[in-house]
Protein backbone atom coordinates (compact mmCIF):
# COMPACT_ATOMS: atom_id res chain seq x y z
CA UNK A 1 0.00 0.00 0.00
CA UNK A 2 1.29 3.42 -0.97
CA UNK A 3 0.74 6.70 0.82
CA UNK A 4 -0.23 7.45 4.38
CA UNK A 5 -2.81 9.45 6.27
CA UNK A 6 -2.01 12.03 8.97
CA UNK A 7 -4.69 10.55 11.26
CA UNK A 8 -5.68 7.00 12.13
CA UNK A 9 -9.38 7.39 13.07
CA UNK A 10 -12.63 6.63 11.21
CA UNK A 11 -16.46 6.53 11.65
CA UNK A 12 -19.44 4.31 10.94
CA UNK A 13 -23.18 4.37 11.46
CA UNK A 14 -23.44 0.73 10.53
CA UNK A 15 -25.74 -1.97 11.75
CA UNK A 16 -29.45 -2.28 11.25
CA UNK A 17 -31.64 0.75 11.86
CA UNK A 18 -33.99 0.36 14.79
CA UNK A 19 -31.53 -1.61 16.92
CA UNK A 20 -30.10 1.27 18.90
CA UNK A 21 -31.67 2.66 22.02
CA UNK A 22 -32.36 1.80 25.65
CA UNK A 23 -31.54 -1.82 26.38
CA UNK A 24 -29.63 -2.40 23.16
CA UNK A 25 -25.92 -1.77 22.55
CA UNK A 26 -25.20 0.82 19.88
CA UNK A 27 -22.64 0.41 17.10
CA UNK A 28 -19.99 2.37 19.02
CA UNK A 29 -20.29 -0.03 21.97
CA UNK A 30 -20.10 -3.05 19.68
CA UNK A 31 -16.99 -1.87 17.88
CA UNK A 32 -15.23 -0.94 21.10
CA UNK A 33 -16.07 -4.39 22.47
CA UNK A 34 -14.65 -5.96 19.31
CA UNK A 35 -11.46 -3.95 19.74
CA UNK A 36 -11.20 -5.39 23.22
CA UNK A 37 -11.49 -8.94 21.92
CA UNK A 38 -15.16 -9.67 22.66
CA UNK A 39 -18.59 -8.72 21.38
CA UNK A 40 -21.85 -9.32 23.25
CA UNK A 41 -24.73 -9.33 20.78
CA UNK A 42 -27.44 -10.96 22.87
CA UNK A 43 -30.70 -9.09 23.16
CA UNK A 44 -30.45 -7.11 19.93
CA UNK A 45 -33.82 -5.98 18.64
CA UNK A 46 -34.91 -6.64 15.08
CA UNK A 47 -35.76 -3.87 12.64
CA UNK A 48 -39.41 -2.94 12.72
CA UNK A 49 -42.24 -3.95 10.46
CA UNK A 50 -42.85 -2.10 7.18
CA UNK A 51 -43.75 1.53 7.57
CA UNK A 52 -45.50 3.92 5.21
CA UNK A 53 -44.04 4.00 1.72
CA UNK A 54 -42.82 6.96 -0.30
CA UNK A 55 -44.47 8.12 -3.52
CA UNK A 56 -44.59 4.64 -5.02
CA UNK A 57 -43.33 1.21 -4.03
CA UNK A 58 -41.35 -0.82 -6.54
CA UNK A 59 -41.33 -4.56 -7.08
CA UNK A 60 -38.35 -6.87 -7.22
CA UNK A 61 -36.43 -9.38 -5.20
CA UNK A 62 -33.18 -10.84 -4.06
CA UNK A 63 -30.70 -11.96 -6.72
CA UNK A 64 -28.04 -13.48 -4.46
CA UNK A 65 -25.94 -13.15 -1.33
CA UNK A 66 -22.72 -11.40 -2.28
CA UNK A 67 -20.94 -12.04 1.04
CA UNK A 68 -21.17 -14.60 3.80
CA UNK A 69 -19.28 -17.70 4.95
CA UNK A 70 -20.07 -19.62 1.76
CA UNK A 71 -19.47 -16.66 -0.56
CA UNK A 72 -16.45 -14.86 0.92
CA UNK A 73 -15.22 -17.02 3.79
CA UNK A 74 -12.34 -18.26 1.67
CA UNK A 75 -11.04 -14.68 1.60
CA UNK A 76 -11.15 -14.40 5.43
CA UNK A 77 -14.15 -12.10 5.01
CA UNK A 78 -17.24 -14.11 6.01
CA UNK A 79 -18.72 -11.17 7.91
CA UNK A 80 -18.76 -7.78 6.17
CA UNK A 81 -21.14 -5.06 4.98
CA UNK A 82 -21.68 -2.15 2.53
CA UNK A 83 -19.97 -3.63 -0.57
CA UNK A 84 -20.01 -0.39 -2.56
CA UNK A 85 -19.69 -1.57 -6.19
CA UNK A 86 -17.45 0.23 -8.68
CA UNK A 87 -16.48 -0.92 -12.15
CA UNK A 88 -12.70 -1.04 -12.41
CA UNK A 89 -10.80 0.32 -15.42
CA UNK A 90 -10.14 -3.29 -16.49
CA UNK A 91 -13.91 -4.01 -16.63
CA UNK A 92 -14.15 -6.08 -13.46
CA UNK A 93 -16.12 -5.00 -10.37
CA UNK A 94 -14.67 -4.02 -7.00
CA UNK A 95 -16.91 -4.20 -3.93
CA UNK A 96 -15.48 -2.00 -1.18
CA UNK A 97 -16.74 -3.20 2.19
CA UNK A 98 -16.82 -1.77 5.69
CA UNK A 99 -16.16 -3.48 9.01
CA UNK A 100 -14.98 -7.01 8.20
CA UNK A 101 -14.33 -9.94 10.53
CA UNK A 102 -13.14 -13.52 10.34
CA UNK A 103 -14.16 -16.25 12.77
CA UNK A 104 -17.64 -17.12 13.97
CA UNK A 105 -19.47 -13.83 13.53
CA UNK A 106 -19.46 -10.06 13.92
CA UNK A 107 -16.76 -9.08 16.39
CA UNK A 108 -14.61 -12.06 15.51
CA UNK A 109 -10.87 -11.84 14.97
CA UNK A 110 -8.99 -9.95 12.27
CA UNK A 111 -11.09 -6.76 12.18
CA UNK A 112 -10.37 -4.81 8.99
CA UNK A 113 -11.99 -1.84 7.23
CA UNK A 114 -12.22 -1.14 4.39
CA UNK A 115 -11.55 -4.27 2.34
CA UNK A 116 -11.93 -4.90 -1.39
CA UNK A 117 -13.73 -7.95 -2.78
CA UNK A 118 -13.64 -8.66 -6.53
CA UNK A 119 -16.02 -9.93 -9.17
CA UNK A 120 -14.28 -10.74 -12.45
CA UNK A 121 -17.63 -10.28 -14.15
CA UNK A 122 -18.52 -6.61 -14.43
CA UNK A 123 -22.18 -7.07 -15.39
CA UNK A 124 -24.94 -7.07 -12.73
CA UNK A 125 -26.07 -10.47 -14.03
CA UNK A 126 -22.67 -12.01 -13.22
CA UNK A 127 -21.83 -10.22 -9.97
CA UNK A 128 -20.18 -12.97 -7.88
CA UNK A 129 -17.18 -12.53 -5.60
CA UNK A 130 -14.28 -14.62 -6.93
CA UNK A 131 -11.30 -12.69 -5.57
CA UNK A 132 -10.11 -10.05 -3.14
CA UNK A 133 -7.49 -7.37 -2.75
CA UNK A 134 -4.89 -9.41 -0.93
CA UNK A 135 -5.55 -12.70 -2.70
CA UNK A 136 -6.62 -15.44 -0.30
CA UNK A 137 -6.85 -13.00 2.61
CA UNK A 138 -8.70 -9.71 2.07
CA UNK A 139 -6.45 -6.99 3.44
CA UNK A 140 -7.28 -3.57 4.82
CA UNK A 141 -6.99 -1.08 1.96
CA UNK A 142 -5.61 1.78 4.10
CA UNK A 143 -3.80 2.05 7.44
CA UNK A 144 -6.33 1.72 10.28
CA UNK A 145 -5.47 0.25 13.65
CA UNK A 146 -8.94 0.62 15.26
CA UNK A 147 -7.38 2.17 18.36
CA UNK A 148 -10.12 3.20 20.77
CA UNK A 149 -12.83 1.78 18.53
CA UNK A 150 -12.09 3.88 15.46
CA UNK A 151 -12.63 2.55 11.97
CA UNK A 152 -12.41 3.66 8.33
CA UNK A 153 -15.78 3.42 6.59
CA UNK A 154 -16.20 3.95 2.86
CA UNK A 155 -19.02 6.21 1.72
CA UNK A 156 -18.20 5.98 -1.98
CA UNK A 157 -15.95 4.37 -4.58
CA UNK A 158 -15.98 5.48 -8.23
CA UNK A 159 -13.88 5.47 -11.38
CA UNK A 160 -12.76 8.34 -13.61
CA UNK A 161 -10.90 7.10 -16.68
CA UNK A 162 -7.97 4.93 -15.53
CA UNK A 163 -8.22 6.02 -11.88
CA UNK A 164 -10.39 4.81 -9.01
CA UNK A 165 -11.26 7.01 -6.02
CA UNK A 166 -12.42 6.04 -2.52
CA UNK A 167 -13.94 8.36 0.09
CA UNK A 168 -13.64 7.33 3.75
CA UNK A 169 -15.25 8.61 6.98
CA UNK A 170 -12.87 8.31 9.91
CA UNK A 171 -13.18 8.65 13.69
CA UNK A 172 -15.24 6.97 16.39
CA UNK A 173 -18.71 6.19 15.10
CA UNK A 174 -21.10 9.14 15.05
CA UNK A 175 -18.16 11.44 15.84
CA UNK A 176 -16.45 11.78 12.48
CA UNK A 177 -13.04 13.34 13.05
CA UNK A 178 -12.41 13.85 9.35
CA UNK A 179 -13.12 12.34 5.95
CA UNK A 180 -10.46 11.63 3.37
CA UNK A 181 -10.04 10.76 -0.31
CA UNK A 182 -7.73 8.12 -1.82
CA UNK A 183 -6.86 7.11 -5.38
CA UNK A 184 -5.78 3.90 -7.09
CA UNK A 185 -4.21 3.49 -10.52
CA UNK A 186 -4.08 -0.31 -10.45
CA UNK A 187 -7.76 -1.37 -10.28
CA UNK A 188 -7.94 -0.94 -6.51
CA UNK A 189 -4.93 -3.04 -5.51
CA UNK A 190 -3.07 -0.15 -3.85
CA UNK A 191 -4.30 3.24 -2.68
CA UNK A 192 -2.62 6.63 -2.30
CA UNK A 193 -3.82 9.32 0.09
CA UNK A 194 -4.98 12.57 -1.57
CA UNK A 195 -6.65 14.95 0.90
CA UNK A 196 -9.01 15.34 3.83
CA UNK A 197 -11.83 17.51 5.16
CA UNK A 198 -12.57 18.33 8.83
CA UNK A 199 -15.53 16.52 10.31
CA UNK A 200 -17.23 19.75 11.39
CA UNK A 201 -17.23 21.41 7.95
CA UNK A 202 -20.68 22.85 7.13
CA UNK A 203 -21.91 21.75 10.54
CA UNK A 204 -20.94 18.17 9.77
CA UNK A 205 -22.94 18.06 6.54
CA UNK A 206 -19.80 17.33 4.49
CA UNK A 207 -18.91 14.08 6.28
CA UNK A 208 -20.66 11.49 4.11
CA UNK A 209 -20.03 12.12 0.39
CA UNK A 210 -21.10 10.39 -2.80
CA UNK A 211 -19.93 11.28 -6.31
CA UNK A 212 -21.74 11.23 -9.67
CA UNK A 213 -19.23 11.18 -12.55
CA UNK A 214 -20.70 13.36 -15.32
CA UNK A 215 -19.76 13.65 -18.99
CA UNK A 216 -19.11 17.41 -18.69
CA UNK A 217 -15.74 17.02 -16.97
CA UNK A 218 -17.14 17.40 -13.44
CA UNK A 219 -18.08 15.17 -10.56
CA UNK A 220 -21.20 16.23 -8.69
CA UNK A 221 -21.04 15.54 -4.96
CA UNK A 222 -23.92 15.11 -2.52
CA UNK A 223 -23.16 15.09 1.21
CA UNK A 224 -24.79 14.71 4.62
CA UNK A 225 -24.00 14.34 8.30
CA UNK A 226 -22.85 10.78 9.04
CA UNK A 227 -25.13 10.01 11.98
CA UNK A 228 -28.52 8.38 11.57
CA UNK A 229 -29.83 10.05 14.72
CA UNK A 230 -29.12 13.61 13.50
CA UNK A 231 -31.27 15.58 11.07
CA UNK A 232 -29.15 16.82 8.16
CA UNK A 233 -29.52 18.71 4.94
CA UNK A 234 -28.29 17.30 1.65
CA UNK A 235 -25.59 19.55 0.15
CA UNK A 236 -24.46 19.67 -3.49
CA UNK A 237 -20.98 20.55 -4.78
CA UNK A 238 -19.22 20.16 -8.10
CA UNK A 239 -15.53 19.57 -8.72
CA UNK A 240 -13.50 19.18 -11.90
CA UNK A 241 -12.47 15.60 -12.47
CA UNK A 242 -8.83 16.68 -12.68
CA UNK A 243 -9.05 18.39 -9.25
CA UNK A 244 -10.75 15.77 -7.07
CA UNK A 245 -7.89 15.84 -4.56
CA UNK A 246 -8.05 19.62 -4.04
CA UNK A 247 -10.58 20.57 -1.32
CA UNK A 248 -10.52 24.21 -2.50
CA UNK A 249 -11.82 23.12 -5.93
CA UNK A 250 -15.18 21.90 -4.55
CA UNK A 251 -17.73 24.55 -5.55
CA UNK A 252 -21.01 24.69 -3.59
CA UNK A 253 -24.52 25.07 -4.98
CA UNK A 254 -26.78 27.25 -2.89
CA UNK A 255 -29.72 29.63 -2.69
CA UNK A 256 -28.96 33.30 -1.98
CA UNK A 257 -30.30 36.65 -3.15
CA UNK A 258 -33.43 35.01 -4.51
CA UNK A 259 -31.62 32.56 -6.81
CA UNK A 260 -29.78 29.25 -6.88
CA UNK A 261 -26.21 29.50 -8.19
CA UNK A 262 -22.80 27.84 -8.06
CA UNK A 263 -20.54 29.62 -5.61
CA UNK A 264 -23.29 30.60 -3.19
CA UNK A 265 -22.94 29.23 0.34
CA UNK A 266 -24.30 25.65 0.26
CA UNK A 267 -27.93 25.15 1.22
CA UNK A 268 -29.83 21.89 1.37
CA UNK A 269 -31.17 20.73 -1.99
CA UNK A 270 -34.04 18.75 -0.46
CA UNK A 271 -35.92 18.49 2.82
CA UNK A 272 -33.68 17.88 5.81
CA UNK A 273 -34.07 14.43 7.35
CA UNK A 274 -32.17 11.64 9.08
CA UNK A 275 -30.05 10.04 6.39
CA UNK A 276 -28.40 6.66 6.28
CA UNK A 277 -26.11 5.66 3.41
CA UNK A 278 -26.40 7.66 0.18
CA UNK A 279 -25.40 6.81 -3.41
CA UNK A 280 -25.43 9.36 -6.28
CA UNK A 281 -24.82 8.25 -9.86
CA UNK A 282 -25.03 9.49 -13.44
CA UNK A 283 -27.33 7.00 -15.14
CA UNK A 284 -29.24 6.76 -18.42
CA UNK A 285 -28.60 10.34 -19.50
CA UNK A 286 -29.72 11.65 -16.12
CA UNK A 287 -29.01 11.06 -12.43
CA UNK A 288 -30.06 8.65 -9.71
CA UNK A 289 -29.94 9.01 -5.93
CA UNK A 290 -30.43 5.99 -3.66
CA UNK A 291 -30.48 6.26 0.13
CA UNK A 292 -31.44 4.71 3.44
CA UNK A 293 -34.35 6.71 4.82
CA UNK A 294 -34.76 6.67 8.59
CA UNK A 295 -38.33 7.92 9.16
CA UNK A 296 -40.17 5.93 7.96
CA UNK A 297 -37.52 3.24 7.64
CA UNK A 298 -36.99 2.12 4.05
CA UNK A 299 -34.60 2.47 1.11
CA UNK A 300 -35.59 5.05 -1.50
CA UNK A 301 -34.53 6.40 -4.87
CA UNK A 302 -35.06 9.50 -7.00
CA UNK A 303 -34.36 9.93 -10.72
CA UNK A 304 -33.89 13.37 -12.28
CA UNK A 305 -32.41 14.97 -15.41
CA UNK A 306 -29.79 17.35 -13.95
CA UNK A 307 -27.57 17.48 -10.84
CA UNK A 308 -29.33 20.75 -9.99
CA UNK A 309 -32.87 19.42 -10.47
CA UNK A 310 -35.42 20.31 -7.81
CA UNK A 311 -35.31 17.36 -5.39
CA UNK A 312 -37.98 18.91 -3.21
CA UNK A 313 -40.54 18.06 -5.90
CA UNK A 314 -38.93 15.00 -7.53
CA UNK A 315 -40.94 11.86 -6.64
CA UNK A 316 -39.38 9.51 -4.12
CA UNK A 317 -39.65 5.79 -4.92
CA UNK A 318 -39.45 3.10 -2.25
CA UNK A 319 -37.06 0.34 -3.36
CA UNK A 320 -36.65 -1.79 -0.19
CA UNK A 321 -39.00 -2.08 2.78
CA UNK A 322 -38.14 -3.52 6.21
CA UNK A 323 -39.57 -6.70 7.65
CA UNK A 324 -38.63 -9.24 10.34
CA UNK A 325 -36.45 -12.33 9.92
CA UNK A 326 -38.40 -15.22 8.47
CA UNK A 327 -40.82 -12.96 6.60
CA UNK A 328 -38.52 -11.76 3.85
CA UNK A 329 -39.92 -11.90 0.33
CA UNK A 330 -39.83 -9.73 -2.75
CA UNK A 331 -38.21 -6.45 -1.77
CA UNK A 332 -38.93 -6.80 1.96
CA UNK A 333 -35.65 -7.21 3.86
CA UNK A 334 -34.95 -7.73 7.57
CA UNK A 335 -32.74 -4.93 8.93
CA UNK A 336 -31.80 -3.32 5.58
CA UNK A 337 -29.27 -0.56 5.00
CA UNK A 338 -26.84 0.53 2.28
CA UNK A 339 -28.55 0.46 -1.11
CA UNK A 340 -25.57 1.22 -3.37
CA UNK A 341 -26.32 1.29 -7.10
CA UNK A 342 -24.58 -1.44 -9.10
CA UNK A 343 -22.90 -0.11 -12.28
CA UNK A 344 -24.84 -1.23 -15.34
CA UNK A 345 -28.19 -0.49 -13.68
CA UNK A 346 -31.00 1.39 -15.40
CA UNK A 347 -34.14 2.99 -14.03
CA UNK A 348 -36.12 0.06 -15.46
CA UNK A 349 -33.67 -2.55 -14.10
CA UNK A 350 -32.06 -1.23 -10.92
CA UNK A 351 -29.60 -3.42 -9.03
CA UNK A 352 -28.66 -2.50 -5.45
CA UNK A 353 -26.04 -3.76 -2.99
CA UNK A 354 -28.14 -4.01 0.19
CA UNK A 355 -26.62 -4.70 3.61
CA UNK A 356 -28.21 -6.55 6.51
CA UNK A 357 -27.30 -6.94 10.17
CA UNK A 358 -29.54 -8.21 12.95
CA UNK A 359 -27.35 -10.66 14.86
CA UNK A 360 -23.76 -11.91 14.95
CA UNK A 361 -24.24 -14.30 12.01
CA UNK A 362 -26.69 -12.33 9.92
CA UNK A 363 -24.38 -9.59 8.67
CA UNK A 364 -23.90 -9.55 4.92
CA UNK A 365 -24.17 -7.80 1.56
CA UNK A 366 -26.89 -8.92 -0.84
CA UNK A 367 -27.82 -8.03 -4.41
CA UNK A 368 -31.41 -6.96 -5.09
CA UNK A 369 -32.99 -6.29 -8.47
CA UNK A 370 -35.70 -3.61 -8.43
CA UNK A 371 -38.28 -3.05 -11.19
CA UNK A 372 -41.48 -1.07 -11.49
CA UNK A 373 -39.88 2.29 -10.71
CA UNK A 374 -41.28 3.89 -13.86
CA UNK A 375 -44.85 2.69 -13.28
Amino acid sequence: MHGSTPFRPAARAGGPPGQEGPGHPDRRTLLRAAAGGGLALTGLAVAGAPGAGAAARATGGKVRDLTGPAETGRFAAPWTDLGIPARCPDGSMLLVCGDTFDGGGVGGPDWRSPVGLRSSGGDPASLTVDGSVGGGHAVGLVPEGHEGGTTAIPSDVFTVGPTMYMHLMRGVIHRTHHSDLWRSDDNGETWQYLCQWPGDQYGGQFQQKTYAVADDGHCYVLSTVFNRDVTSGLLLHRVRQDALGDPAAYEPWGYAGGAWAWGNPPTTVTAARRWGEICFRAMGGGYALSWLNMAPLDLRAQFFPLPTSNLFTTPERTTIVPTVPGRESGNAVAAPYGGFIVPGSTVEDLHLAVSQWYDARNYRVMQYRITGLTA
